[in-house]
């Protein structure tokens, strides 16, 4: 009986153990899972928005391109010459991830471009015939099929090619320049309804503006893609601090050349913010290539990342998640394509109070230390709701005019969450001003797809070059067709009339 007894004990206190070791993380991921919504509101007829959720606009028109391709380039042509007798601007848009109404003119026509999506491959030169509505969604999957893999896109595959394009992206693609490298030429309607192939021989100087151009030179109807074969690769990790990351990442790349894919994570619970960094490399495995499978549901990852939001401990249990369970969960060997494939609807916030908010400097390597140590005093003095941190390598962008990568860049995408308030948006530009300052100073860049929040003046000093490639857009668009909510902000129409103090 008091045998009994003592394992009746034993039992009651290993339980109450247990439920002290992992009661908390399975209350705090229940919480967010109820808390959690299934679908974010619909957007009103007659507005047009993106997936910052803050540009809630009122359009005249929002008007789908038809599929057929010889029918759009038909009806684009109409649609541009009614906008030209109606005094009417138009915006052009395809998966609208960016968060500064770069697709978005107030009152005018929004072109959605998604419907004119096909493709086809050329083998034999690797080149992808692709239109500008396709997303890296429906392109991975057709690539696959043919053991080809894309060159450079973003870490996520819901970005359109024509929007991919008009923002010059980039990738954790090692050793490359932004996606524009890739290119081999694309087709252009121009505002007077004119359709020109750009390439580096042909119409060079409209192939450097419209590709990182905003949608401002004209509706990128399709290109051709340079591509690459599709690959096993194998994951390898270091978690190393701060200070020894870099050294870190030499000293691998010295030991075993060849890593194709590569990106770090930085620390970003409060009380460690940006001590450690996790180091991802991938490199060429041999063997069978994986399957392209569809992504399992993912409410666990999706719980234990939305977790962090507001929530210090919430940040604190995802980064030792990731550093020290995911690697033993996910397992180590890929295909190129399937770390590619991967959807950002499992990790974005859909309240309607609160919503995420990209913000990405680009500075030079030497500078990357300062930018750091400034970057964790600013986001600490704002108690910024920083919720995730990537480093990525970025080589020089030789082909765009709006160039963000004048040099080799090590770039920082910095994911937030705030408030959906006029001053929760007053203190994101206050932290976006403070950043583009601190990047500014080690002579670096900010990333133009994000919130229209740094001042006129940062935008000039980041990219001097500006004034021209304005000075261009209404040379080719001299009607000002092409417009939208960045064109309106930046564009230097105030200088035409020698008074820049008035686009501040």
């Amino acid at each position: 009986m008091l045998l009994r007894s003592k394992t009746l004990l034993f039992g009651i206190a290993a339980g109450a153990l247990a439920l002290i070791l992992i009661g908390p993380p399975i209350f705090h991921l229940a919480r967010t899972t109820y808390r959690d919504r299934a679908a974010i509101e619909k957007l009103p007829h007659g507005y047009a928005d993106d997936v910052s959720r803050m540009n809630k606009t009122r359009v005249a028109e929002n008007w789908d391109v038809p599929s057929n391709v010889d029918e759009a380039e038909r009806k684009l042509r109409e649609l541009l010459h009614r906008a030209q007798e109606s005094g009417l601007h138009v915006s052009i848009a395809g998966a609208r991830h960016s968060m500064g109404g770069q697709t978005i003119y107030p009152g005018g026509i929004n072109i959605n471009m998604r419907p004119l999506n096909g493709m086809g491959l050329d083998e034999a030169r690797n080149l992808l015939h692709v239109q500008a509505g396709a997303t890296w969604a429906e392109i991975i999957p057709y690539l696959d099929k043919h053991g080809r893999s894309i060159q450079v896109m973003q870490s996520d595959n819901a970005f359109t090619v024509g929007g991919s394009l008009s923002v010059n992206c980039h990738g954790w693609q090692y050793g490359r320049p932004p996606v524009a490298s890739t290119v081999e030429s694309f087709r252009l309607m121009k505002a007077d309804g004119k359709v020109v192939r750009c390439s580096r021989s042909e119409n060079k100087e409209l192939f450097s503006l419209a590709l990182g151009g905003y949608g401002l030179f004209g509706v990128i109807l399709d290109a051709d893609l340079h591509v690459v074969a599709n690959e096993r690769l194998r994951l390898e990790q270091a978690l190393v601090p701060l200070g020894r990351a870099m050294q870190a990442f030499d000293r691998k790349i010295r030991e075993k050349p060849g890593v194709r894919m590569v990106y770090a994570r930085l620390n970003t619970t409060p009380a460690n913010i940006f001590d450690e960094v996790l180091i991802n490399m991938f490199y060429p495995d041999s063997g069978p290539i994986p399957q392209l499978v569809q992504a399992d549901s993912r409410w666990m990852a999706r719980a234990v990342f939305r977790g962090s939001a507001g929530n210090d401990y919430g940040k604190g249990m995802r980064w030792e998640a990731e550093t020290k369970v995911l690697p033993y969960l996910q397992g180590t060997v890929f295909s190129r394509n399937q770390l590619m494939n991967d959807s950002p609807e499992w990790y974005l916030d859909r309240s309607a109070e609160t919503t995420d908010i990209l913000h990405e400097y680009f500075v030079p390597r030497e500078g990357a230390g300062s930018f750091l140590l400034q970057a964790k005093k600013i986001i600490r003095g704002h108690n910024a709701d920083l919720l995730n941190v990537t480093v990525r390598d970025v080589e020089e962008d030789p082909d765009t005019f709006l160039r963000y990568a004048d040099k080799h860049m090590i770039a920082f995408v910095m994911f937030f969450s705030q408030p959906r308030t006029e001053q929760g948006d007053r203190k994101m530009q206050d932290i976006t001003t403070e950043l583009v300052d601190a990047a500014l100073k080690v002579g670096g860049r900010y990333y133009l797809p994000y919130r229209l929040h740094a001042t006129v003046e940062q935008f000039h000093r980041a990219y001097p070059q500006s004034e021209e490639f304005f000075r261009l857009k209404r040379q080719y668009d001299p009607q000002e067709i092409f417009q939208n909510q960045f064109y309106i902000k930046y564009a230097d129409h105030a200088a035409r009339s020698g008074d820049l103090s008035t686009m501040r």
